[in-house]
């Protein structure tokens, strides 16, 4: 009966799409991890025949045969973002506190919107003739958003991690710091009253870096590089269509949605293809099994402190499992005979198989999901931004183990490998929530697929605009209610006691005139 319903949904779907329709595509993050979300899905749009056009920061290697896909690319991003990051150890960042990363976030990122926009690839476009009947934009991306305005088509952002405080406001989306820690801690739901007043004052804190810093800066690059831009930019920020988000309530806590917010968590995830012939042979030949140790694609394994990088291959080095190690530099020094090293690895391929059992990774989004998804459990050792609240979602969850940067040690390390290997619980946790995450009446691809066309459809669905949009700040806190009520209470609480002491007087002046009488 499941099965039926779900061909049923997917039928209606696909005869029911959008006509063919031009989507312009802006994924600027120079950061492979970021593309390969953005690609996926436009390619995606592509083979459902749209006529798709991407600004990135990469050419698309393997473009849809059966669909238009045009690429834009913003050349020299990636190599200027290369020698940014050889100027710094990313590994340093893991001690920045939430405050200060929330700074570097608030200039970097209007500093990477420009790069985009002043691009001649991009100027090009822009003082073309060309419409698009969408527009989809990355998230934290503000003055981008204009692109919408300027070719005159729905708005649609694409979130690459779970809701934060970049896509919350865009929608009128709830997001309580009393239960839903900021995207940058690592805290739990359920939050100390400590933990609640960091998160609150964090809170805080960004709202005032975005309407103070961010959304002015956004507004003069809006202005600087778009001709037909909105006099300001909160007349495009607050004039989404969607959102999509990579997120699911299996990987990540379930929170709030308002209509235009929805879950596509998983939907750049394909069926494993068959894997180069030395990565098939080492994997089927583990009799022990494989632990599978990649930091993702902007942490660089070979940037490893020394001690951090020996702590690894010392607690390699007593294991009976094969380890496959995403290792960027030619050679590892003191590799052991049970460790090999590739600078790249198609890990979703990996995870597929069934001879991995760990995934120890730095806990990115994708990374979480994917792990997630094929049901491996994971060893998370997070660095910077959403890292450690993915990995101590997966800790808390019971699907992995959290092991803090700055407590890497060969005994930490083995100690917490040995506890995931063979304690089955983590396992059947992780498999659990894979059954989760696969318990979906359609693909989070087709979700993602049908809400960009039903936008288009509908011109931009302004029907699921919520009216918290229109609020101004003190409305929406009820602070003119509190401030009302208040006036009210302490009103009435000064009337009474008037009426009180009036009556008191009252009585003693009775009382006193009775005595004389007397």
């Amino acid at each position: 009966m499941k099965t039926a319903a779900s061909l049923l949904v997917l039928f209606l779907i696909s005869t029911y799409g959008a006509n063919s329709a031009k989507i312009l595509g802006v994924f600027p993050v120079p950061g492979r991890s970021h593309y390969i979300l953005g690609s996926s899905l436009m390619k995606a749009l592509a083979e459902k025949g749209h006529d798709v056009t991407v600004i990135s920061c990469f050419e698309e290697q393997n473009p849809p045969k059966n669909g238009t896909y045009r690429d834009i690319v913003i050349t020299g991003a990636v190599d200027e973002m290369t020698k940014q990051m050889a100027k710094m150890n990313m590994f340093d960042r893991e001690s920045t506190n939430p405050f200060a990363g929330a700074v570097f976030m608030s200039f970097r990122l209007p500093a990477m919107t420009e790069t985009t926009l002043k691009h001649e690839n991009v100027q090009k476009l822009i003082n073309s003739n060309e419409k698009f009947d969408a527009v989809i934009v990355e998230f934290a991306s503000e003055a981008l958003y204009a692109l919408s305005t300027h070719f005159g088509a729905p708005l649609v952002t694409f979130s690459a991690t779970r809701a934060s405080h970049w896509i919350n406001p865009l929608v009128g989306n709830p997001s309580p710091p009393s239960y839903i820690p900021d995207i940058m801690l690592d805290f739990s739901v359920l939050m100390t009253l400590y933990e609640r007043l960091v998160n609150s004052l964090v809170y805080v804190f960004n709202e005032l870096l975005l309407n103070f810093v961010v959304y002015p800066k956004h507004n003069e690059l809006m202005k600087k590089y778009i001709p037909n831009a909105p006099s300001h930019i909160s007349e495009v920020l607050y004039n989404h269509s969607i959102v999509l988000v990579n997120s699911h309530p299996s990987v990540n806590r379930p929170v709030p949605y308002v209509p235009s917010m929805v879950d596509i968590g998983g939907f750049h995830i394909k069926p494993p293809k068959k894997l180069p012939q030395d990565l098939q042979e080492f994997l089927d030949s583990a009799k022990h099994g494989v632990i599978y140790f990649s930091l993702g694609s902007n942490l660089k394994s070979a940037q490893l402190p020394l001690e951090k990088r020996n702590a690894l291959l010392q607690t390699f080095a007593k294991l009976k499992q094969k380890i496959l190690w995403k290792w960027e530099d030619e050679d590892l020094p003191g590799k052991p005979p049970n460790v090999k090293v590739a600078k790249w690895l198609p890990q979703q391929d990996i995870l597929a198989h069934p001879n991995v059992k760990l995934f120890i990774t730095h806990g990115g989004q994708s990374s979480t999901t994917e792990t997630i998804y094929h049901g491996v459990p994971i060893l998370g050792i997070p660095i910077f931004g959403d890292q450690k609240i993915n990995a101590k979602s997966v800790a808390r969850d019971g699907c992995g183990l959290y092991v803090a940067y700055s407590e890497i040690t060969e005994e930490k390390l083995t100690e917490s490998i040995n506890e995931i290997l063979h304690n089955q619980k983590y396992k059947e946790n992780v498999q659990r929530r894979s059954k989760l995450f696969h318990d979906r009446i359609v693909s989070p691809l087709d979700t993602a697929i049908y809400w960009v066309e039903y936008v288009i459809r509908h011109r931009g669905a302004p029907h699921l605009r919520v009216a918290a949009l229109d609020l101004p700040w003190y409305k929406y806190l009820l602070l003119d209610v509190i401030v009302v009520t208040v006036l009210i209470v302490l009103s009435s609480i000064f009337v009474f006691c008037y009426i009180i002491k009036l009556v008191t007087k009252k009585l003693c002046s009775s009382s006193v005139k009775k005595t004389k009488t007397e």
